[in-house]
């Protein structure tokens, strides 16, 4: 049940035009202080988990892993994506909310 509520609050912000996707956006948003929530794949490469999980806690923007590519890319109407941007302050702390249960 909370999966798929992450998943359709990940699709309502990103409705509303509040998510940003990929690696480049998702970078370029904590870095300007646009995002407010990190949410990445849980199956992508060590790699981009290890830059983004450094990268969040230097910026301290809260980061989770979640779902998988396929997963976050349907919830957002989109091809598969690693991670995404909340760049809205309530959708983040509702997906948080949901993300710690």
């Amino acid at each position: 049940m909370t999966n798929s509520k992450i998943l359709s609050l990940i699709g309502l912000a990103t409705k509303a035009g509040k998510t940003v996707s990929g690696e480049f956006s998702t970078e370029k948003s904590v870095k300007t202080g646009n995002g407010f929530l990190v949410v990445a794949a849980e199956d992508a490469s060590e790699n981009t988990k290890k830059k983004f999980r450094n990268m969040c806690s230097f910026y301290q923007v809260p980061i989770y892993f979640h779902g998988d590519k396929e997963s976050l890319g349907r919830a957002m109407g989109k091809e598969y994506r690693a991670c995404l941007a909340v760049q809205d302050e309530n959708f983040a702390k509702a997906i948080m909310k949901e993300l710690e249960k």
